[in-house]
């Protein structure tokens, strides 16, 4: 029988596991720098992309800011419409109420009884009249204490115009939790 002898050689096998690394990092490492590139070139040839768009944006941006700075004498003509709109609501809502109390006290008002001055706030009636008795006089603040709506009366000032025969009166009235507006009658 012959014998067989095994011989073990291990600078040959570092020999072939250098070259077969050298031959990897040729091919595939070749592969990914051709892929690297293309990655980068893709991204450079997408940043003109991005700067076109971006300057198309701010030439949009450019445009509506000159159409904004166009309309802003009109936005600051409608925007205070809409106030006075507003205003005029909240005062329409509660002058509704006032206008009825306005008509009745002066319907209250006797023959030879005149107002110089009505005058409505948020709660009470201030009144300046010129009664040409003392008899009318008394029947208005009388009326005027019956009143649904007045919660109290109070006579402010009096004179006695002797040269017209008038009496000359200032009469305050308070009103039973009324809003109101301000209302001159001559």
């Amino acid at each position: 029988m012959a014998k067989f002898s095994a011989s073990i050689n291990l600078l040959e096998n570092k020999d072939k596991t250098l070259e077969l690394i050298i031959a990897w990092a040729l091919t595939i490492g070749r592969a990914l720098v051709i892929i690297v590139e293309v990655v980068a070139l893709g991204a450079f040839l997408y940043r003109f992309s991005l700067d076109n768009q971006l300057q198309t944006q701010q030439a949009k941006i450019k445009q509506e800011q000159a159409i904004i700075a166009y309309q802003k004498a009109s936005e600051s003509k409608y925007r205070d419409l809409q106030t006075r709109l507003a205003l005029v609501s909240i005062v329409s809502t509660g002058s509704t109420q006032d206008l009825k109390a306005f008509q009745d006290i002066i319907a209250l008002a006797p023959s030879g009884f005149s107002f110089t001055l009505f005058n409505l706030t948020d709660n009470k009636i201030q009144l300046e009249a010129s009664a040409t008795s003392v008899v009318a006089l008394s029947s208005f603040i009388d009326k005027l204490k019956a009143y649904p709506n007045i919660e109290s009366v109070s006579l402010d000032k009096i004179q006695n115009d002797t040269a017209n025969a008038t009496i000359t009166v200032g009469i305050t009235a308070v009103l039973k939790g009324q809003g109101g507006i301000n209302a001159i009658a001559n």
